[in-house]
C-alpha cells in the first residue's frame, strides 16, 4: 500500500482520481485506507477539504459508471473472462448476482461498504439493464456516504490513522462475510418457505 501513499502525498488530486477509479473498478487498491489517509492530509493542511471530497466523489462515481457501463455494453461474459485480473471467481459472482437480485437497487447504495463486491453490483445492475437515472441516485449517492464518512474518520483520527484504517478494513472484512452470510441463508433456505402455495 505504500506505492499508493506515495502516490497520493505526490501528485495529490490527480493520483487520488485515477487510485479511486480504478479501486472502484476492480484492481487491488485499499480504497478505504486511501480516503482515511486522504483525511489525515486534511487534518494537516496538506489537501483541501472541499477539493478532496470533490475528488474523491468523481473518482468514485467514474469507477462505479465505468463497472456499469462494462455490464451494459459487454454483459457478465466479461467477469468471467477477465474475472481473474480482478480477483473475481464465478462463487463471488453468483453470491453478488443472487444479493442483486434480492436487495435490488439498495445493493448499489450499501455495495461500496461491501468487500470485493462494489463493483461487481454495479457490472450486474449493467447486465440487468437497469436505467441509468437509477443507477445514478442509488450508487452516486452511496458514494456520497462513503467518501465522506472515511475522510471524515481519518480527520479526526489524525495521527493514529494507519493502525484505525487497518481495523476499519479488518472489520469491514468481517461485517461482509457476515453480511453475505446472512442474505445466503435467507435466499436458501427462508425465503422459499414464504412463497405463497408453496409446500412448507
Amino acid at each position: 500500500m505504500e506505492f499508493v501513499f506515495q502516490w497520493v502525498s505526490t501528485y495529490g488530486y490527480g493520483a487520488l482520481f485515477v487510485l479511486l477509479m480504478l479501486g472502484i473498478v476492480g484492481l487491488p487498491i485499499p480504497d478505504e485506507t486511501l480516503l482515511v489517509f486522504c483525511g489525515y492530509l486534511i487534518s494537516r493542511g496538506t489537501l483541501n477539504p472541499a477539493w478532496t471530497l470533490i475528488t474523491a466523489l468523481l473518482g468514485s462515481w467514474c469507477g462505479i459508471s465505468l463497472s456499469y457501463w462494462i455490464g451494459l455494453t459487454l454483459g457478465l461474459g466479461v467477469v468471467h473472462r477477465f474475472g481473474r485480473f480482478l480477483h473475481v471467481d464465478q462463487k463471488r459472482l453468483d453470491r453478488v448476482h443472487r444479493w442483486f437480485e434480492h436487495s435490488g437497487h439498495w445493493a448499489l447504495f450499501g455495495g461500496y461498504y461491501i468487500a470485493g463486491v462494489r463493483h461487481l453490483t454495479a457490472i450486474i445492475a449493467g447486465a440487468s439493464k437497469l436505467g441509468f437515472g437509477t443507477f445514478i441516485l442509488f450508487a452516486w449517492s452511496g458514494g456520497v456516504c462513503w467518501a465522506a464518512a472515511f475522510l471524515t474518520l481519518g480527520y479526526f483520527i489524525g495521527e493514529d490513522w494507519r493502525r484505525i484504517a487497518d481495523l476499519v478494513h479488518r472489520d469491514l472484512l468481517y461485517g461482509s462475510i457476515v453480511m453475505i452470510a446472512v442474505v445466503l441463508l435467507y435466499l436458501i433456505v427462508l425465503r422459499p418457505r414464504a412463497v405463497p402455495g408453496k409446500p412448507r
